[in-house]
């Protein structure tokens, strides 16, 4: 698969050799371990024979939830069946220096089985690159990985960059003396050579790299399209860097020419095509369509009349059979005496003649309504009538009736409200209409007489009525605001509140001040009560009720809509531009699926010599070589710079970017004097020339007498650390160690500055059984079963043992650092568990206990300390005094 190295594309080559048994075990094994890229081979050969990223990723298997190690590039067929959404790349690197030495060994795995090891242990001498001046704990760490899991009999150190120097030296690309600049994956260096030999002293080193730029481009893409965000994936703003990215000479001249869109810049633009497949066109119907869905709704159509018909018909014949049988009851009542007629009655569930005959209007019209037939004269008659004949008991005083006369009065007199209601509202409804028809041709008669006029004075008063609508569903929402201001967010309660809530507010807070502070005595008068019969009024209607404006706006949307063919009614919650709300989303062209890269080709990589463009305050390439030449320890040697200025060295995958060379003559000439000879030369292959130059120097016969053996390692190379273990337990009052796995270069840093600024303490990474052989036989001999992993360890030096470990503690949880925890400790001689810090924590000092001694007075007291502290004057002194 096509990948990518540092910032330039190479091949993956990740097969299994088969020749490994071929290769004696004096042939060294060369491995170029760079941030982006590993590649392992063989010494004395022009190729590596294993190369794949330098990346360790532990996805679960979708089907079995195992987890599984993967290492380098992933195989986009196999990644399928994997879940990597919690799982992400990760590295062995902080910036440029190993720390992650677990994900170190799974790397170191898969490349030496790649290359055929088949045994437990590497039986070849191993050469490795790291960076310039690579911290020491760093390559110990590596040393102790390569001589204690693999068991390589020696293992050499040596720095990339001056390997690919050396190399291109040996081909006449470079001179003896001159300067090699690497930019990197996430580092960039340059190191200087006087006389064919790296000069460290004087290297310079900036937290930059192709990563950064890739990543810049991959935020720049992401905002300019943000509904393509998710296809902007690391690797393929990778792939775009490569393919279209440039060094502009002169970046605000270049700039200012995409910015003018001058034909130059529009020649250098590029355009990325993503797949689009156009929304489908509603192709209109063709006539036999039209006909044959008119014909579908006409049978559907004709199907619900016969439906509703035979319904009809149904309720028709029903209320026809009803007819029959009141006129039939209504006969026999004729023949029934006026004495029988309540008993006769009661059985027909009627209380008298009066409401058997209404009943009998009623069905009659209700028949002649379903029948369709005009209203006669009679029951307009009737309906008129006095309602003394219809209603004969409204006007009789009830102590001259019945009760059963009572109940038929009560009864009559509903049916007059009700039926002199239903008159009002038809009659009012009948004016409606009459007005609304009277009304609709008037504005007609105007339209025809000037059709355009017309049409504008409707959008007039639309717009108007809109405007309206819109000022008041704000002002129900956020309230009144009389200080103009229209953020609700500034609106209180009350004047959120409707008209009629306020007023009962208002009727409240008016009777609680009325009261007073007494006795409370609220509905001992009967004034009192008419307060709730105020607030139990229905102030909501008029909010509730339907708005006269909002009729309007239906009437002229419904009117525009007849008559204007372009007029779009707007949904609600889309009033406007003033209603706050969010435009709805267009839908997207092919024009949005063109990414358009532009002023992007250059300003990635621009922050390769201005990484303040991202927020590094560093400085870039060109003043990295005047930096260089300034650290170097010759007092103004003017032949020398000359020197070196001539023969300057790019390699590194970054080198690769067109454009690199001539911008870095520029900025160099820039900061060197006047007239200064300027070489800049790029590397015979970047990517590849730093593990050639290691395989050319561990091809040498000389190789193994700069190696460091197996013997060396455990006979001298943990000397040092058991040396410097031994000279901190030197006035040690308290030992621990901190749980190391995690921990990165500058947070250990970090720690160790802290802890010996705010009390006299200091922190070792050693190894657990180098601690052990310096405490054995030592009263912190206890320690030894807290050596368990690899750990850091704190030697604390002074009697204020609480303050140490605060300082620890406030360091781990301002840096989160929650998974390294302190272990056990000795103190006194005795061994604390974790769990028992809080006695440690909480001791007094030792001038707390001799203040408490002599009186609990603290200045006093630590003044008799200090004396009793005081060393003894010599004779001297005390002869002086």
């Amino acid at each position: 698969t096509t990948a990518t190295a540092i910032g330039m594309p190479i091949v993956s080559k990740t097969r299994r050799q088969t020749d490994y048994n071929l290769f004696p075990p004096s042939v060294p094994i060369v491995i170029d371990n760079g941030a982006s890229y590993f590649r392992i081979g063989w010494a004395g050969e022009t190729e590596p024979r294993v190369v794949f990223r330098n990346i360790v990723q532990r996805p679960r298997h979708k089907a079995t939830g195992e987890t599984v190690t993967i290492v380098g590039d992933q195989d986009p067929a196999m990644m399928k069946f994997f879940d990597c959404t919690r799982s992400g790349p990760r590295s062995a690197f902080d910036s440029n220096v190993v720390y992650q030495f677990e994900i170190m060994e799974y790397i170191l795995d898969f490349a030496f089985d790649r290359l055929g090891v088949s045994g437990s242990a590497i039986d070849h001498p191993i050469l490795i690159t790291e960076c310039v001046c690579n911290p020491v704990y760093s390559r110990s760490k590596m040393a102790e990985l390569l001589f204690e899991t693999y068991g390589v009999p020696a293992v050499a150190f040596g720095v990339d960059a001056a390997f690919s120097y050396k190399y291109n030296q040996r081909h006449g690309k470079c001179k003896k003396d001159g300067i090699v600049i690497c930019p990197g994956f996430t580092t960039t260096h340059t190191i200087p050579f006087v006389d064919g030999e790296p000069v460290y002293k004087g290297s310079c080193r900036t937290n930059i790299g192709g990563y950064h730029v890739t990543d810049y481009l991959k935020q720049l893409l992401s905002l300019k399209y943000p509904f393509h965000s998710s296809i902007f994936t690391w690797e393929k703003a990778e792939e775009l860097k490569l393919e279209h990215c440039f060094i502009a000479p002169d970046y605000v001249s270049e700039a200012r020419k995409f910015q003018e869109g001058t034909k130059e810049a529009e020649e250098k633009t590029r355009y990325w095509q993503l797949p689009w497949i156009p929304p489908p066109v509603e192709v209109p119907p063709s006539e036999e369509e039209i006909a044959r869905k008119a014909a579908i709704r006409e049978k559907q159509g004709q199907r619900l009349r016969e439906m509703a018909e035979a319904k009809r018909s149904s309720k028709i014949n029903e209320m026809e059979n009803e007819l029959h049988s009141l006129h039939f009851l209504v006969k026999q009542l004729d023949q029934v005496e006026e004495d029988d007629i309540p008993s006769f009655l009661s059985d027909t569930g009627y209380a008298s003649r009066q409401e058997l005959e209404s009943t009998v209007s009623k069905v009659t019209q209700a028949l002649r309504k379903a029948r369709g037939e005009p209203k006669d004269e009679t029951d307009e008659f009737e309906e008129n009538t006095d309602s003394n004949e219809k209603y004969p008991l409204i006007n009789v005083p009830d102590n001259m009736l019945t009760p059963e006369q009572i109940k038929d009065k009560k009864k009559q007199l509903f049916l007059k409200t009700t039926t002199e209601g239903r008159l009002r509202a038809r009659q009012k409804r009948n004016e409606e209409e009459l007005e609304k028809e009277r009304r609709n041709q008037l504005e007609e008669e105007r339209r025809r007489e000037n059709p355009e006029f017309y049409l504008e004075e409707m959008r007039a008063q639309y717009k108007e009525v809109l405007e309206r609508v819109e000022q008041k569903k704000r002002l129900k929402t956020n309230g009144s605001n009389t200080n103009g201001n229209q953020k609700s967010g500034n609106v209180g309660r009350g004047e959120r509140l409707s008209a009629a809530k306020r007023e009962r507010m208002r009727l409240l807070t008016t009777a609680a001040f009325d009261r007073g502070k007494g006795e409370d005595t609220f509905g001992a008068k009967d004034e009192d009560w008419q307060l709730y019969k105020l607030m139990s009024k229905d102030h909501e209607e008029d909010d509730e009720r339907p708005d006269s404006d909002e009729a309007e706006l239906a009437r002229l949307s419904s009117r525009l809509q007849e008559i204007d063919p372009t007029f779009e009614l707007k949904a609600e919650g889309e009033p406007g531009q003033t209603s706050g709300e969010a435009p709805r989303v267009r839908p997207l062209t092919e024009e949005d699926y063109k990414i358009v890269i532009g002023v992007e080709r250059f300003r990635c990589p621009e922050i390769l010599f201005h990484p303040n463009l991202v927020g590094i305050d560093q400085v870039g390439l060109d003043e990295m070589v005047g930096a260089s030449i300034r650290r170097l320890p010759h007092d103004d040697d003017k032949e020398l710079e000359e020197k070196l200025t001539s023969s300057i060295l790019m390699t590194g995958g970054c080198s690769l970017v067109p454009g690199m060379k001539k911008r870095l003559e520029c900025g160099i000439r820039m900061i060197r004097p006047c007239g200064s000879t300027i070489n800049v030369v790029q590397a015979k292959d970047p990517v590849l020339d730093a593990w050639r130059g290691a395989s050319a120097f561990a091809a040498d016969l000389n190789f193994l007498g700069n190696a460091f053996t197996k013997k060396d390692y455990y006979e001298k190379g943990e000397e040092w650390l058991r040396i410097l273990c031994i000279l901190n337990l030197q006035n040690c009052h308290f030992i621990t160690g901190i749980n190391y796995n995690g921990l990165t270069v500058k947070q250990l840093q970090e720690l160790r500055g802290i802890l010996r600024e705010n009390s006299n303490t200091k922190l070792l990474v050693a190894k657990n059984t180098l601690v052990f052989k310096a405490l054995e036989g030592t009263k912190w001999e206890s320690l030894k079963p807290c050596m368990k992993g690899m750990n850091a360890w704190i030697f604390v030096q002074t009697e204020d043992i609480p303050a140490a470990l605060k300082t620890f503690v406030s360091f781990q949880k301002e840096k989160k650092l929650f998974d390294n925890n302190l272990g056990g400790a000795v103190f006194e001689e005795k061994l604390y568990a974790p769990q028992d810090y809080k006695v440690i924590e909480t001791m007094p000092s030792r001038e707390d206990v001799y203040g408490m001694m002599f009186g609990g007075l603290h200045w006093p007291g630590l003044d008799l300390v200090n004396t009793l502290e005081a060393p003894a004057a010599s004779e001297n002194e005390s002869a002086a005094a």
